[in-house]
This record gives structure tokens, sequence and C-alpha cells, in this order.
């Protein structure tokens, strides 16, 4: 037997249609913000996220898939969203729409070489928002806003997110090298990770998830020591801006994110429920990229995104007991007695799904009481009995599965009775 690949899983119809409420949903979230839905390539040149990532990053270094394909090009499947929908806005010059900032968003499959656990697939779905093209706290804080209210409408309370700066370019580079300075004399006693990342992303070393205990990082300089004034104000206009909102946060100075793209404001959103399963406690991260175009050979613009896994967010509603309003109902069960009547059903089937009827019938030459079982487990609303009586006598009777009550109709109603 063929097994499903370690790390990715199977999405049966039950939860598909929890999938497809959530994707909906996010949909008209995104229309009252006013972003546009775009569709990236699920592969792109490895190049792409070795430059748009950061060749010191763990995606980079540790989790990608890659291949070489025919044409003996270097192909990755999509670790993330945000360095593909940068590229795309470069290459179709969407810096020259007449709407700016350019607002989007995506939705699709992800790929990491992870290690399996709960939350965490190698396969994954990502729900994210960019938004290119204006350096305002402003435009930081509607995001973060934007971030509170997803989580919200699906009726989770147990928020806390989570805020910090990591400065600009200049106050980054000052802050790196107090980092390098301060761990050197003990980077030896730290994962060969941190070691690696000592002179190429020192900043890694303050969330890394084996050595995050050790004195040294307790101890590290933080960044809001290193803030320069245009830094400072700006991060202190962002959270104005949250205060203003009344959206309640907490401040971080160890927070920081994976990518090196990242300047200024960084966050997450967390679930603050003490019995919440601690290896999902993080729901949501992003922040802003200030040169992240420019690097990838763009124009001089700056952005804010910030991605979600959609697996974690349904994992959270069941942690937290939420259900969601999923349409179960079925509309029509048709329950047939010989050959002629099966041969009815067939056409009127047809005709009903082309007035937008969700109908069905048995398949399976079942009797009736096993025709009936089935129309309960569809939740079927309404059943109808169709015999060679009835299509003598050109009537029909109308169960309503809700009521128990029926209700006689000629046979050339069924359709626009259905229909009403």
């Amino acid at each position: 037997m063929i097994n499903i690949p370690r790390g990715t899983q199977d999405i049966l119809p039950e939860e598909t249609k929890k999938w497809r409420y959530i994707e909906t949903k996010l949909d008209e979230l995104m229309e009252f913000y006013n972003y546009q839905e775009i569709r990236t390539p699920i592969f792109e040149s490895t190049e792409l996220f070795a430059r748009g990532v950061g060749g010191s990053t763990d995606v980079v270094q540790k989790e990608m898939y890659t291949f070489i394909d025919k044409g003996d090009r270097s192909m990755t499947l999509r670790p993330e969203g945000t360095a593909a929908v940068v590229r795309s806005y470069i290459e179709n010059k969407m810096q020259g729409l007449p709407n700016q900032p350019v607002k989007l968003y995506y939705n699709g499959p992800m790929f990491r070489y992870e290690r399996k656990q709960k939350g965490r697939y190698r396969q994954f779905t990502q729900f994210g928002v960019e938004a290119i093209g204006a350096e305002n706290p402003a435009m930081d804080a509607e995001v973060l806003a934007m971030v509170m209210h997803i989580y919200e409408s699906f009726g989770l309370k147990h928020l806390k997110l989570v805020i910090n700066s990591i400065g600009d370019i200049d106050s980054r580079k000052e802050y790196n090298e107090a980092l390098v300075k301060h761990f050197e004399p003990v980077i030896d006693t730290f994962c060969s990770d941190c070691q690696s990342r000592l002179h190429t992303n020192p900043m890694r070393i303050l969330d890394c998830k084996v050595d995050r205990d050790k004195e040294a990082v307790k101890s590290a300089p933080r960044i809001t020591e290193y803030l320069n004034e245009t830094s400072k104000n700006y991060f202190a206009e962002v959270k104005q801006h949250l205060d203003d909102l009344e959206i309640p946060y907490v401040e971080d100075p160890n927070l920081v994110r994976g990518l090196d793209y990242y300047t200024h404001t960084a966050f997450e959103l967390m679930i603050d429920n003490p019995n919440f399963d601690g290896a999902i406690t993080t729901l949501c991260g992003g922040g802003r990229y200030n040169g992240l175009l420019e690097l990838l050979d763009g124009p001089n613009q700056t952005g804010i995104g910030f991605a979600l896994s959609i697996e974690r967010l349904l994992m959270a509603l069941e942690e937290e007991g939420i259900e969601l309003d999923v349409d179960k109902d079925f509309d029509l069960f048709i329950v047939t007695m010989g050959e002629q009547a099966d041969r009815y059903a067939v056409k009127l089937l047809n005709d009903l799904r082309k007035q937008g009827v969700r109908a069905d019938k048995d398949y399976l030459s079942r009797k009736i009481k096993g025709q009936m079982k089935q129309a309960d487990r569809l939740n079927a609303n309404y059943t109808i009995v169709v015999g060679d009586q009835e299509l003598e006598n050109d009537k029909i009777n109308v169960k309503n599965m809700q009521t128990g009550e029926s209700e006689e109709i000629t046979l050339s109603e069924i359709v626009n009775y259905f229909k009403k």
C-alpha cells in the first residue's frame, strides 16, 4: 500500500467544508480592507528565495524543497508567500498602478521540510497579505488591526498581540554588531545553528529554541537601546495608533522575525490560554520590510505584511471549542421504487440542479428504508418518494424531514416548488 508522504495530510470532505467556510470569510474580510487577491506559481527560481528570504535563514539552509528542472534550472517549491508576491509586484510594474499603495492577499499551499509535529506540516496552507508602497505607521496599524479582526471574527478570544521594532537598516546594523560582540565570548557553548548565525544573522540567536534559556540570551542587549530617533518615532506612532484603536498589545524586545528582510515593526499573534497546546502558541506573524524590493532588483519601495497558517487557525478553533457555522443542509433526496421511477428521477435531478437545488438519489438499488436512512445521513430537508403510482397519478408527496409534515403537489410543479 502506498501511504501519504510524511508531513502532509488528506483533507477529507467533512473537513473541506470548514476550509471553504474559512476561505470564504477571509475573502469577504479582505474586501472591507480593499485588498485584492494575487495568485503566484507554486514553484519559483531558487534564487528568489535565496535572495529574498535570506541565505542565513533556516528556511533557505534546511527547509526548502529544491529540484533541477529539465532545463537544468534550480527551482524551489515556495516556502513562503512574500518573496513571490514581491517578485510579481516588480515584474508586473505594479508601482505604476494608479491605486497606491498596492494591497494584495494570497492563499495557497507552501512547502517546508520541517520536523513533523503538531500544528506543523511539510505542505501547509498559508494566507497572507502584503501592502506595498507606503511607509506610514498608520499602514502598520491597519495591518495589525486586520490581524485581530480576522481571528476575532472566528470567535477566538484568548489572543495576545506581541510587537517590537527592529529598527531601520542603520539601527539594525548597529544592533547586530552589539550582539556579535556580546555573544562571541560564549558562542562555543551554543548550538551549531547559533554558531553559524553569529556573523550572518545574530538576531536569530535570540529566539533559538535550543538556547533561548541561556543566561547570555537573557542578558543580551535590547534592540530598543539601539533604535535611532527615526526608528523610535516610527514605533511610537504605531503604538499610538494601536492605543487609539483600543487594541491591546505587549512589547517584547526579544521578538525577531526569522527572515532577513524585516525592518521596523515586527509582530506575532499568540494564543494566551493556559489550556492551549504550547506547540502551536503562535498563530500568525509578520512585519515591515524596507529594502526587500531593492534586494530583488525592484524599485525603492517599502511594504508590510503577515502570514497565517489555516491549519493552526483550525486547531485553535478546535481547542477553544468553537463550531464554525458550516452549512450542512441538503435540499432534497429522491427515493425511487422501480425502473421507470429511477429513469424519471435521473432527469428530474438534472432539472433541479440546473435551478440551484441541492439534490441526490439512490444509486445502490436499496430498499425504501435504506434510502430514507441515506436521506437522514445527508441531512436532507425534504424527501419525495417516486414510484409507478406517483407517475401514473401525476402526484407526489413532499415530506419536510424536520417537521414530518407532507404536502401533495403535481410532478410538473416539483422544479418550481424547490426553486422557490
